[in-house]
């Protein structure tokens, strides 16, 4: 059986309880354990008849050794701070995929990553740590998602794409053939990706062109 700490209390975080609930009632041993915020506001609060327990620091040495958690922050640089400081307190992750994720058995997932409801996933891919992959998205053969990358719902990535570390892409965007994503960009919502994205940038629009870069 596996306890499952859910990291966050927001709307997605709640998405991710459901999950993990539907994916019990398909037969899966895991449950839900709890959500772990650091945010004291919610400290004692009940979302869909589960406590929030407090924060990281709550899980001691004693509950390290039997539950694990998993990260529900879209955000990427903010899902990355969470997530290094989980690490730092010890904390072990686990990942969460929804029971009707479509996927051949030539697919890589990473520690802690979540891949909801809807998804298709075809072949040779790889999913890195921490990554999130929204409601009903495809993903093409031979892609590659990195680290604390989050695609949110009804996005379509097709076949070699190589999404980098931190890439947030929005709702309903669309990437052609052989695209590259570089680390930490964004990728605005409906946007359609043609060509190269470098690092650091905001992309938006059809054709999704550079609007602003950052650090």
């Amino acid at each position: 059986m596996r306890t499952v700490a859910i990291i966050g209390a927001g709307g997605f975080a709640r998405e991710v309880l459901w999950l993990i609930r539907e994916s019990a009632l398909h037969g899966e041993k895991i449950e839900p354990w709890g959500f772990l915020d650091d945010n004291q506001e919610n400290y004692g609060k009940v979302i869909c008849d589960l406590d929030v327990k407090g924060g990281l620091d709550l899980l001691t040495q004693s509950l390290k050794k039997w539950i694990l958690a998993v990260c529900a922050v879209g955000s990427p640089p903010i899902k990355k701070k969470v997530v290094e400081r989980a690490l730092d307190l010890g904390i072990n992750f686990t990942s969460v995929i929804a029971p009707d994720v479509k996927r051949s058995s030539y697919c890589e997932i990473g520690e802690g990553s979540i891949i909801c409801a809807g998804n298709i996933l075809t072949t040779q891919i790889k999913i890195g740590e921490h990554v999130i992959v929204n409601l009903d998205c495809s993903i093409g053969h031979d892609v590659i998602i990195n680290d604390f990358a989050t695609i949110a719902p009804g996005v379509h990535i097709s076949g070699n794409c190589t999404i980098g570390k931190g890439v947030d892409i929005g709702t309903g965007a669309n990437l052609i053939q052989g695209i590259k994503i570089g680390d930490n960009s964004i990728i605005g919502a409906g946007s359609t990706v043609i060509e190269d994205i470098p690092p650091n940038v905001t992309a938006v629009g059809v054709p999704a062109k550079i609007i602003k870069e950052h650090r």
